[in-house]
């Protein structure tokens, strides 16, 4: 997901895509685990992502705080 993307999502929205990323994480690895699957690239490109919204959350966070 995009940067930008994210932005416009409101705080309750961001909290809810986290919510199902780390849903979708959970399945991924159990996936990985059975050998069911070669996720790697699923599994680095949702780590990301939730690593973009944790940025963007602490954005508005600390610029609320100003």
């Amino acid at each position: 997901m995009k940067p930008q993307k994210i932005r416009d999502l409101d705080q309750g929205e961001i909290e809810r895509q986290l919510r199902e990323s780390e849903e979708r994480r959970f399945r991924l690895r159990f996936q990985m685990s059975l050998g069911q699957m070669d996720g790697v690239k699923k599994l680095r490109a949702l780590r990301k992502d939730r690593a973009r919204m944790f940025t963007i959350l602490r954005e508005r966070e600390l610029a609320a705080k100003k």
